[in-house]
């Protein structure tokens, strides 16, 4: 994959929520960002439909298996939490012609597999997703490059499933999230400033049903002692509700710690651990959350995370070790 010219961030505001995204407009070959499926139905072309991705994974998983040991040392736990393709859910709304290559059909399967084998822990979201789709309720949203706000929550709870079965958190229960009262809103998708005046007539505003905001009892701290915080990019936003679900079902307060898809899971993760919030409150557990499309590609990965996120796989390393030993 090339380097993008521009990146457009989309920010919708509904009073205290922000619902957020980035996305490359414009590829350096001019291939648009935006696939024009079926019945309305899009995706972003840039997602890796071809291979299987087995060297990048393998040196993904190697990289945070020695975040796993740094961590490890410092009395701090990992779970990675990696969100599956949207196009292998809904294959058959891709275009006509375009289709997930037999090289990449099973390629969550081996990154699970992968994470599972280095003694990293992990979840298998795919049949949890396939279970939220019943009657109205889909897996992604259809306008839009994010999981709905029904895969969100309950990844968070199959997450805390996992948390709780370990055994492994210190302290007593309390303080978790009050969830509210799903509601419905419409807006247009993050991809519609990627399309044409015309292309956004045609497709239309998405539906977004979301959990109304009950911020008094959240759950979710940024500057205080949380045993759980949550590092990943727009798919863990409050608005889609995964902090909530996880907070929620821990009854556990969580923090949270994200940004937006081009800085990289790895940069996110590493200025969470030099961040204070970090220094002076360190958490029992981190969730690294991530997408099946970056685990793909290592912190040097120029064209996929913005410039100042680059840095050598060794860099990385040596810059975690050296924020945990501080």
């Amino acid at each position: 994959m090339h380097s993008s010219p521009l990146t457009v961030c989309i920010r919708f505001l509904m009073g205290t929520l922000v619902s957020v995204s980035c996305l490359s407009a414009v590829s350096a070959h001019g291939q648009t960002a935006v696939l024009m499926g079926k019945d309305n139905w899009l995706f972003y072309s840039r997602d890796n439909l071809v291979d299987t991705g087995a060297e990048g994974i393998a040196n993904s998983v190697r990289l945070m298996q020695g975040a796993q040991d740094a961590l490890s040392t410092n009395g701090v736990g990992l779970i990675v939490v990696v969100a599956p393709l949207k196009a292998r859910f809904y294959e058959d709304k891709l275009p006509s012609g375009q289709r997930i290559s037999a090289q990449a059909r099973n390629r969550y399967k081996s990154i699970i597999a992968s994470l599972q084998a280095a003694n990293i822990k992990t979840i298998d979201l795919t049949p949890i997703l396939k279970a939220v789709e019943q009657g109205e309720q889909t897996a992604f949203l259809q306008k839009d490059s994010h999981w709905t706000a029904w895969s969100a929550e309950a990844s968070g709870k199959a997450v805390a499933d996992l948390i709780q079965q370990d055994g492994s958190l210190k302290g007593e229960a309390g303080g978790g999230a009050k969830l509210g009262e799903w509601v419905k809103e419409r807006r247009y998708g993050d991809f519609a400033e990627l399309m044409t005046s015309a292309q956004r007539k045609a497709v239309g505003q998405q539906i977004y049903t979301v959990r109304a905001s009950k911020e008094s009892s959240n759950g979710l701290l940024d500057n205080a002692e949380t045993p759980v915080h949550i590092v990943g990019n727009s798919f863990v936003q409050p608005y889609l509700g995964f902090p909530q679900a996880l907070s929620a079902a821990l009854d556990r307060p969580v923090g949270l710690t994200w940004k937006y898809g081009n800085f990289g899971p790895w940069a996110v993760l590493l200025d969470y651990l030099k961040s204070p919030t970090f220094k002076q409150a360190p958490p029992q557990l981190v969730v690294w959350q991530l997408n099946e499309a970056q685990i793909l590609y290592g912190p040097n990965a120029r064209g996929q995370w913005d410039a100042t996120s680059l840095m050598t796989d060794a860099a990385w390393l040596d810059h975690v070790k050296a924020a945990l030993s501080r």
